[in-house]
């Protein structure tokens, strides 16, 4: 039963770490516990309806809840009330297991305080980047129309504010620098911005919202001499329109 199985990996980890990170849901006992002054003998009559007692209440739904510290506790009283009975069988009284097991019991049946109802939070302010033109940047490198893996965070920013912002129209510009033709620098630029317009389609863009062209070597970012290679004019551009 599904019950079973989560109740046996809670005590499991009860037993390795007692009381690591449990909930509390009543106030700890005074020092010792009212089964300590109870005689070996008459132990096992009142510690095994505890181990019995505590899985039985699991099944509840009210105690069953991922978010109710009671099934925690439930646990954790099966696991120590289970290593008190143990010890008792081979005639040994041991306080610390009797002890635990009283204290997850008692914390177990306590009524938990519930949560105050957390009040809905005010819309988030419209990003700062809605009234920015140029939306993002993709650099590449020589050659090359892919974009580089560091692009994916940049691309990630665009398609979010794209979303936040309401663009309805975004201009995918590819731009090269100017080594190479212009013609084959025209069509670098054109498969340059292609792939990123792939991309932002991808990242949630509707595609009826871009708009992919290319300008070879004409708009260089940093002016250069004819033939000069410069990383910052080998970029595509996405402008809000």
């Amino acid at each position: 039963m599904r019950v079973n199985h989560k109740l046996q990996l809670a005590a499991g980890m009860a037993a390795l770490c007692p009381g690591a990170g449990l909930p509390v849901a009543a106030p700890a006992p005074e020092a010792g516990s009212d089964l300590l002054g109870v005689s070996a003998s008459q132990l096992p009559g009142e510690i095994a309806p505890r181990h019995d007692g505590a899985p039985a209440a699991a099944p509840d739904p009210a105690v069953f809840a991922a978010d109710d510290p009671r099934f925690i506790w439930a646990a954790q009283a099966k696991a120590q009330c289970g290593i008190a009975l143990g010890f008792l069988k081979s005639g040994h009284k041991d306080p610390v297991s009797v002890g635990k097991c009283d204290d997850a019991w008692r914390r177990m049946q306590a009524q938990p305080v519930p949560l105050a109802a957390t009040p809905l939070s005010a819309p988030p302010p419209p990003s700062a980047a809605c009234g920015e033109q140029i939306a993002g940047i993709v650099f590449f490198d020589f050659d090359v129309d892919v974009p580089p893996a560091s692009a994916d965070q940049t691309l990630d920013a665009v398609a979010q504010n794209a979303a936040a912002c309401g663009w309805q129209h975004l201009v995918v510009t590819g731009h090269t620098d100017r080594a190479g033709s212009d013609a084959y620098n025209n069509a670098l630029s054109v498969r340059r911005a292609t792939n990123v317009a792939g991309l932002l389609a991808a990242k949630g863009v509707a595609s009826g919202k871009l708009e992919v062209s290319g300008h070879g070597e004409s708009e260089p970012r940093v002016p250069t001499v004819d033939g000069e290679r410069n990383p910052q004019n080998r970029r595509v551009e996405i402008t809000v329109k």
